[in-house]
């Protein structure tokens, strides 16, 4: 089955770059800047990469957003958050997600803190704000959330080209209680984030949401949308279920992916990337990475490969570049308020997986990673 992935990786890479060397990109690695945690970074249309993290107490800290023209040099960064404290980075999946929109548009989404609550009457909210025009400041963040209260996972944003910017979190159905009513809920925006309709659940069938996991979202260049989620149907059926929109997020589909059969909440991540190759998403099933590109036709992942065999992998990222390179990442050994290592694995244009993977230490307790592609094809990894 890796073979038949690599293969697709590599037809679509030779045919869309069929002069490009074959050589192997380089993959350097470095810290967060200002030493940052659980950074998450988006590449626009012009390579320029913006880039969030967090500092602070991870139980009531700050965002904060820089850009680098090259991908190795950073910008001074600027607070996302206007009121002090409102984000959290406790639990690792829970801080804030990027997108990015066709003109450079910079948004950010993120749970808030027990700050943040104190202010909402005591309820979660999911935090929104947009860089203004000149790139200076965050306006206000604002609270998304009308109804679909109950937040504990991360929530995910995304945006496309005709101006749509999606944020998707997962809360109970009004009035019910436990993981087995936990449904993904969506509200759009149809002018670049100005304003957004009321949310609606997106998938409303019975799988129920693992309550202290993530999701997260994308689009791809024709406006499909997808989300990646754990479910927790019957508590121990927390698979992965990939949701695929085709109307602008008004309804979804949906399959489930990954299968496992666990009682108890794996704080689990997931990763969207789109390039040359096509657009491939990657999970955590049975303490091990897995990831696929998704089928354009189903909205499927067809073959899905566990790149590596080690146990405790977590929180992966995904990183193509315009040769159809890609970079699966992820971290080893992470737990509860402790730090563990960074490794990757190269699948090169040619289709073959280069090298075992390398390993680096020193991920900081709460952190996540970051991946993306520079201008020279390159990788970069941030941690």
């Amino acid at each position: 089955m890796f073979g038949t992935l690599l293969s697709a990786i590599a037809f679509a890479a030779l045919t869309l770059a069929p002069h490009a060397a074959a050589s192997t990109p380089t993959v350097t690695v470095q810290r967060v800047p200002d030493h940052g945690i659980q950074p998450e970074a988006a590449v626009d249309r012009t390579g320029t990469v913006h880039l969030i993290y967090f500092k602070g107490d991870p139980k009531a800290g700050n965002l904060y957003y820089s850009h680098s023209r090259d991908g190795i040099r950073f910008s001074a960064p600027i607070r996302v958050n206007s009121v002090p404290n409102t984000a959290i980075a406790v639990g690792n999946i829970r801080g804030g997600r990027i997108a990015v929109g066709p003109s450079g548009q910079v948004y950010v989404a993120w749970n808030g803190s027990s700050v943040a609550q104190a202010a909402n009457g005591g309820r979660t909210p999911m935090l929104f704000s947009r860089l203004n025009a000149q790139g200076t400041a965050f306006e206000p963040e604002r609270n998304l959330v009308h109804t679909a209260y109950g937040i504990d996972g991360g929530g995910g944003v995304a945006a496309d080209s005709k101006g749509n910017v999606y944020v998707f979190w997962h809360a109970p159905i009004a009035g019910k209680r436990g993981e087995q009513f936990r449904r993904v809920w969506v509200t759009r925006s149809k002018d670049n984030g100005k304003t957004f309709a009321p949310e609606h659940i997106a998938f409303d069938k019975p799988t129920g949401a693992c309550g202290c996991c993530s999701l997260d979202a994308a689009t791809d260049p024709e406006g499909r949308v997808f989300v990646l989620f754990r479910s927790a149907k019957q508590i121990v059926h927390r698979d992965i279920y990939l949701l695929e929109s085709k109307d602008h997020g008004t309804t979804f589909t949906g399959s489930d992916i990954a299968k496992w059969n666990v009682g108890y909440c794996v704080m689990s991540a997931e990763a969207f990337v789109n390039g040359p190759a096509g657009t491939f998403a990657a999970w955590e099933s049975h303490k091990k990475v897995q990831f696929g590109r998704i089928d354009p036709a189903t909205g499927q992942v067809p073959n899905a490969v566990t790149i590596n065999q080690a146990t405790d992998e977590k929180y992966p990222a995904l990183a193509e570049n315009q040769a159809g390179d890609l970079l699966v990442a992820w971290t080893d050994g992470m737990g509860w308020d402790r730090g563990g290592s960074l490794s990757w694995k190269l699948v090169n244009r040619s289709g073959n997986a280069a090298g075992d993977p390398r390993v680096i230490p020193g991920v900081p307790a709460w952190s996540l990673i970051a991946a993306y592609p520079r201008k020279d094809g390159s990788f970069e990894i941030l941690y």
